[in-house]
């Protein structure tokens, strides 16, 4: 919440109690936020930490299908008034920035009967919509990441950037979860994490898997000054120059510098799986 807030040029709008909107200036565009918050009076209790719960991703959905109608209505009416864009703001796709701080996704039995999934895959839908569409997506990693909530919010950006802090983990679970589940204790995976490095909980070693596109490093991650603030809206503002050059799909992740070194099994099957179904 302490990054939407610095990054806002100014008001914060919430779609429900756990998700903000807000408008960010980067460079020549004007983009939107959209940040999972905790709401500890939600009626969800599993949901209540700032978890991606059946509100949050209806929420979500919401949030980026209305930026991608209402931009594809302003450009509808103006067509034909003006010169083409030129792959900037006058294109009239708004950057999507997708604020990252969540600890997983909502797991309890009502989520489940209510049908979770659903409301998860809806956001995830918007945000592909939006980046097929040509609105850049952008994700900042600012805290945790874990589990089912990137998934639903921030993994299907075309650009994905983290602060480079000790208090950003990003993972597929909970480290004494995947101890638990792999039977191991949790000294063990950290010493298993150090020669492998999908296992590792340190962002520096998430970043080598080829899914980051730049490390931040700032002063204060919790409570970002001004210069931190500058120091990401820049690097932001590039991302944005970044997505409107490259693919509109994931491909990038697996062509990657990084992706080429520590992910040659995903590259070996993706293109046994493309041979086969093409």
């Amino acid at each position: 919440m302490n990054w939407t807030h610095a990054l806002a040029d100014g008001a914060v709008n919430a779609v429900v109690p756990s998700v903000i909107t807000a408008d960010c200036g980067l460079g020549d565009d004007s983009a939107r936020i959209v940040t999972v918050v905790p709401d500890p009076a939600s009626p969800y209790h599993r949901a209540r930490a700032g978890e991606v719960g059946l509100r949050e991703g209806l929420a979500i959905a919401e949030a980026v299908t209305e930026v991608v109608a209402a931009d594809g209505r302003s450009r509808k009416g103006q067509a034909g008034d003006g010169p083409p864009g030129d792959g900037q703001s006058r294109d009239g796709r708004r950057p999507i920035v997708a604020v990252v701080d969540l600890p997983s996704q909502a797991y309890g039995r009502v989520e489940e009967l209510l049908g979770i999934h659903h409301a998860l895959a809806a956001a995830v839908d918007a945000y592909a919509t939006a980046r097929t569409a040509g609105h850049p997506v952008i994700t900042l990693i600012v805290g945790n990441a874990l589990s089912g909530g990137l998934l639903a919010h921030g993994l299907q950006a075309n650009q994905i950037l983290a602060l480079d802090d000790p208090g950003v983990v990003i993972h597929a679970m909970h480290k004494e979860a995947a101890a638990k589940v792999t039977l191991r204790t949790v000294a063990e995976l950290d010493e298993l994490a150090a020669r492998f490095p999908p296992l590792s909980y340190d962002v520096g070693d998430w970043a080598k898997l080829g899914l980051c596109d730049e490390l931040l490093r700032v002063e204060n991650a919790g409570q970002p000054t001004d210069e931190d603030v500058t120091k990401v809206r820049n690097a932001l503002a590039a991302a944005v120059v970044r997505a409107r050059k490259g693919p509109r799909d994931l491909s990038n992740r697996l062509n990657s510098p990084g992706a080429l070194q520590t992910r040659a099994a995903s590259r070996r099957i993706h293109e046994e799986l493309a041979r086969q179904w093409g």
